[in-house]
C-alpha cells in the first residue's frame, strides 16, 4: 500500500530575490504570473526570460478559452522551464503550459489527447489556499460545457514547489479567506477520505490546526494581524495541498462546482457553502467512523463539544466569510436536479473519495437546503 507521495522539492525563502538567484532565472524561461505581482517581485530578476501576464487573457479563475489564447501567443519557442507566480489561477494553466502544446485544451480535459510533460515547472504560490504548487491536478471551467472539470495526473507534477511569504502577506483580505478556507476544506475532506494514510493524516491535522487556530487569532486581534502570521497559512496550505494530492478531495469540491463554473463564485467560496452541511451529513450517517476523531481536533480547537462542533465551526467561519444561499448567486431551483445530475456523471473522479456515499436524492437535499 503506497502511504505517500510529494514529487516537488520543496524550498522557501524568505524574498524573490533569493528565490531568482538560486534559481538562476534567465532565457529559456516562461514566466506565467500577474502584472502587479511581477513588477514589484520579479521584474529586477527576470533576466531575459519572456513574461506572459495571465489576466490580458480574462478575469477570474481559467477556462479552456484563457488557456488557448495564451498556448496561441505562446507560438513555436521552446521553452526549458515554465515559471508560475500566482494564484490558483496562473498555477493551474501554467501546469497545462509544461505540457506539449495542444490546439485546443478541451482536448486534455476530455481525454483525447495524451498528456506529455516536456518542460521543467517551477511553482511559487501567492495565496494560501489551494496547495496546488504540490499536487498533481488542474482545474478550468470548460466554457462550452458550463462546468468545471478537473484533470489528475502525474504529468502535471510542478518540479520544484517554492513557498516565499514575502508574495503572500500582501493579499487582499477577502482573497485570503476564501483560498485559506479552500485550504481548510482540502485538509478536512483528504482526511476523512478513503485514500488516506497515516501519513497523509499527519499533514491533514496540522494544516486544520494551523488554519483554524489562525483564524481564531485573526478574529481575536483583527484582519490585518494577518500579515504577522503569514507563515502559518503557507505552510498550512502547503500540508493541505500534501494531503490531498495524495488522499483526494471529495463531495464539496464535486457539489460547489456547477456553481462555480455557472456563476463564476471564487473556488473557496463556492466550497464554503457546501463545507458544514456535507460534513454535518457524514456525521449523520456514521457518526462513529473516522469523523468522531476529525471532530475531536475540531472541538478542542474551538473549545466546544463535539455534538455543536459544525455549528461552532460555521460561527467561526461567518465571521470570516459570510455564507449566502445559493439563489442569492443566480442559481435557479430548476437546475438542483440538473447540477446534481451533471455532478453524478462528471465528477466520479472525486465523488469516489467521500467519507460516506451520497445517493441522488442525498445530493438533491444538500442543494435543495442551501437553496
Amino acid at each position: 500500500m503506497k502511504l505517500l507521495k510529494i514529487v516537488p522539492e520543496i524550498y522557501k525563502f524568505d524574498t524573490t530575490e533569493e528565490f531568482a538567484n538560486f534559481f538562476n532565472i534567465g532565457k529559456r524561461d516562461l514566466i506565467l504570473t500577474n502584472e502587479f505581482l511581477y513588477k514589484p517581485f520579479l521584474e529586477k530578476y527576470a533576466d531575459g526570460a519572456d513574461v506572459i501576464f495571465q489576466e490580458k487573457y480574462g478575469s477570474g479563475e481559467p477556462s479552456d478559452e484563457m488557456i488557448n489564447k495564451i498556448i496561441k501567443d505562446m507560438g513555436n519557442k521552446k521553452y526549458a522551464r515554465i515559471l508560475a507566480l500566482g494564484g490558483g489561477t496562473v498555477i493551474d494553466i501554467a501546469k497545462l503550459l509544461s505540457l506539449k502544446y495542444t490546439e485546443d485544451s478541451l482536448d486534455l480535459f476530455e481525454e483525447k489527447v495524451p498528456l506529455i510533460k516536456d518542460k521543467e515547472l517551477i511553482i511559487v504560490p501567492t495565496t494560501c489556499g489551494t496547495g496546488s504548487e504540490v499536487t498533481n491536478v488542474s482545474v478550468a471551467e470548460l466554457k462550452s460545457k458550463h462546468t468545471k472539470k478537473g484533470i489528475a495526473s502525474d504529468e502535471l507534477y510542478a518540479d520544484y514547489a517554492v513557498l516565499i511569504p514575502e508574495v503572500v502577506k500582501n493579499l487582499p483580505y477577502k482573497f485570503f479567506v476564501t483560498s485559506s478556507v479552500d485550504a481548510l476544506i482540502h485538509a478536512s475532506e483528504s482526511y476523512l477520505s478513503p485514500k488516506a494514510t497515516s501519513y497523509t493524516e499527519m499533514f491533514s491535522i496540522e494544516a486544520i490546526r494551523l488554519i483554524l487556530n489562525g483564524y481564531i487569532k485573526i478574529l481575536s486581534k483583527g484582519q490585518n494581524y494577518r500579515t504577522e502570521i503569514i507563515d502559518e497559512f503557507v505552510l498550512g496550505s502547503n500540508y493541505a495541498g500534501i494531503a490531498f494530492g495524495n488522499a483526494g478531495c471529495a463531495a464539496v469540491h464535486a457539489l460547489s462546482y456547477p456553481i462555480g463554473g455557472n456563476y463564476h463564485v471564487p473556488h473557496g467560496e463556492a466550497n464554503y457553502i457546501f463545507f458544514t452541511e456535507i460534513f454535518k451529513t457524514y456525521a449523520r450517517k456514521n457518526p462513529q467512523g473516522k469523523i468522531k476523531k476529525l471532530n475531536n481536533v475540531l472541538s478542542d480547537i474551538l473549545h466546544c463539544n463535539q455534538e455543536n462542533v459544525y455549528e461552532d465551526l460555521s460561527k467561526v467561519l461567518d465571521k470570516l466569510l459570510p455564507r449566502k444561499p445559493l439563489r442569492e448567486y443566480g442559481m435557479k431551483e430548476e437546475e438542483i436536479e440538473i447540477f446534481t445530475d451533471d455532478v453524478i456523471k462528471g465528477q466520479q473522479r472525486l465523488l469516489v473519495n467521500n467519507y460516506e456515499p451520497f445517493s441522488r436524492q442525498e445530493i438533491i437535499d444538500t442543494y435543495r437546503k442551501l437553496y
